[in-house]
């Protein structure tokens, strides 16, 4: 009788004890009506983080914090979703996730347009929390997503304007009204002397800046070059698949075009501009500058390019895409490839650093320079360097890139380049470049000895892409720039 009482009472229990068992970690989410009235096809993330930003941005290049990702078809509003381990995740699977407290947040991503694929205006996402997780015992976190990404408001001042203009060309690109933007910072002079003209500089921020760069430029007196007051324009260069550097191209659109035919001459006219104008920028804004000085030749008066991007391509941050046999994750020696270094000692890889950037999807540097670089696929996206799994460079795709290279550029048309060039390229560089891009600019710098070009290119020791823009070189170069400009008067004149 006893043991008989004692089997009933395990059995009465059992089922008790099997709903208190621990569940695996999994992410229930739902989106609100408020927020978005229309069902959603997109990539839908979970983001796993130590700080408690809300909304979550983009990745730390660096040290990428855990997410999760699932493509999703007509997801409507209040209806369950689910992200466990079957969903995509980086850096690592979900279940590798190291116990501890994190801030957790979901975002939806729309897609409107924007650089971050987290942050973009209109995406919409859900209060970030702070939860202790475990992925083996935390079982269901449900997130409401009921919040929306609002538009950053551009702050008009005295001395520092947006000008934004409906981009006709880029519009019938896309297919929808596109628009160019820029932060204008006016010389203390502007207000007073209504009839007086000015020269323009303007300024390509690098990957993941923008024109509201601007404020930064006003407080550090931009306008004022050497003792000669110029406007100083910060550019936006951003686009929904990262940075277009002002370049034409299948995916981009024509941006350089919209910017010399549109926005340019809209904003000179506003801003009395005196048809003198230079172009600077650093990174992606430094082949930006150049680009432009290369492409429109008649229209800058020079520019000042600092640790620009790969400005030739057999060094593309060490891989020379020309190769036969060429492989982005791995060198000659079948070692990992470097992408990034701290202190000489590599810190980023191209491997992982690809991986991340399947994760996102889009706004990442290095599907950036696809969506530049390469033709538009038959699916309408970029058409693709390298293999995603295997590393391998496509040596047809490599071949169309040639137009966007450089060196190439300049070799191939410098009988009609070169008289109009006299006296306009600066390219600056560290020689330890922390996305080891010096190679390149080396490369570019025999090149352009070899044509007889007067084009200054300097690589400047132990700088690297951080530290090679110090107040001694912005003296420098403001220097050039205001004497590249009395030169350009006295010929006026």
């Amino acid at each position: 009788m006893r043991s008989a009482l004692i089997a009933l009472a395990f059995f009465a229990l059992a089922p008790a004890a099997r709903a208190a068992d621990p569940k695996p970690l999994e992410f229930k989410l739902a989106f609100d009506k408020s927020a978005c009235d229309v069902p959603f096809t997109g990539r839908v993330y979970v983001t796993i983080r130590s700080s408690a930003a809300s909304p979550p941005v983009g990745m730390n290049w660096f040290k990428p914090e855990p997410g999760l990702a699932k493509d999703v078809k007509n997801w409507k509003p209040g209806e369950p979703l689910v992200l466990d381990t079957k969903a995509v995740a980086y850096p690592a699977p979900l279940a590798d996730l190291k116990p501890g407290e994190y801030y957790v947040s979901a975002v939806m991503d729309r897609d409107l347009g924007g650089i971050d694929f987290l942050a973009s205006p209109g995406n919409v996402y859900a209060k970030t929390k702070q939860f202790e997780l475990d992925p083996k015992t935390s079982g269901t976190i449900e997130l409401k997503l009921d919040q929306v990404v609002k538009a950053r408001e551009f702050k008009d001042t005295d001395t520092v304007k947006l000008v934004e203009v409906e981009s006709k060309l880029l519009s019938k690109f896309h297919g929808k009204p596109m628009h160019l933007r820029g932060g204008v910072v006016l010389p203390p002079s502007f207000a007073k002397e209504p009839n007086r003209k000015y020269p323009v500089v303007y300024e390509v921020p690098g990957f993941g800046g923008n024109h509201f760069a601007a404020a930064g430029a006003a407080a550090r007196k931009a306008w004022d070059v050497n003792g000669t007051e110029m406007i100083w324009v910060v550019l936006d260069p951003n686009c929904r698949l990262g940075h277009h550097v002002f370049a034409d191209s299948e995916n981009n659109g024509p941006v350089g075009r919209a910017l010399v035919e549109e926005l340019i001459p809209h904003l000179e006219k506003i801003y009395r501009g005196n048809g003198t104008r230079f172009a600077t920028g650093h990174s992606s804004g430094g082949w930006s500058s150049l680009w432009l000085q290369v492409a429109y030749p008649d229209t800058f008066a020079g520019c000042w390019s600092t640790a620009p991007d790969p400005v030739d391509f057999r060094d593309f941050q060490l891989i020379d895409l020309y190769a036969k046999g060429v492989n982005t994750f791995t060198d000659t020696d079948g070692k990992p490839r470097p992408l990034g270094r701290t202190n000489g000692k590599p810190m980023l890889f191209f491997k992982p650093f690809s991986d991340m950037e399947e994760y996102m999807t889009r706004g990442g540097q290095l599907g950036s320079f696809e969506a530049v670089f390469s033709r538009r696929g038959a699916d309408g996206r970029p058409q693709r360097l390298w293999d995603r799994a295997t590393g391998a460079v496509d040596p047809k795709v490599a071949k169309t890139w040639e137009k966007y290279d450089i060196r190439l550029v300049l070799e191939r048309n410098w009988k009609a380049l070169g008289p109009k060039l006299g006296g306009k390229i600066h390219v600056y560089m560290g020689d330890e470049d922390t996305f080891y891009l010096e190679g390149a600019t080396r490369l570019l710098k025999q090149s352009l000895a070899d044509l007889k070009s007067d084009a200054v290119v300097e690589l400047f020791p132990k700088r690297n892409h951080g530290n090679l823009v110090d107040p001694a070189l912005r003296k420098r170069m403001n220097e050039e720039m205001a004497s590249s400009y009395r030169k350009i008067e006295k010929v006026g004149r």
